[in-house]
């Protein structure tokens, strides 16, 4: 699928990339990583979300990137229409993004 689908919401400091909009997380997860483009590393944390629950039906990915004091904070997660497994899709969503080999290789990826 090709970026012009997706919604790249800009704001001070953050950058957000959705499937629709208004953006809403009905599903999330959060972590730190080290700084690095924004915009780049939004898409590549997408696309591990979405390979990782796209068997939740309805499901539309959102990954939020904005600076803080220790680095980009990463919510990730998504709107879902129908009904949500929400404890299980948010484990999933969690373990995607605290793999180690993820992380490293988005972090290398937006640098």
């Amino acid at each position: 699928m090709s970026r012009a689908r997706w919604h790249i919401l800009r704001e001070a400091g953050a950058v957000c990339v959705a499937r629709r909009v208004p953006v809403r997380f009905d599903i999330a997860a959060e972590t730190v990583l080290p700084r690095a483009g924004k915009l780049r590393l939004a898409h590549q944390v997408r696309q591990d979300i979405w390979r990782a629950l796209r068997w939740l039906r309805g499901f539309a990915p959102v990954v939020r990137v904005s600076d803080t004091a220790e680095g980009l904070h990463v919510q990730a997660g998504g709107q879902v229409d129908g009904a949500i497994p929400v404890a299980r899709a948010e484990a999933v969503l969690a373990r995607v993004l605290a793999d180690p080999d993820n992380r490293a290789r988005w972090v290398r990826w937006a640098r």
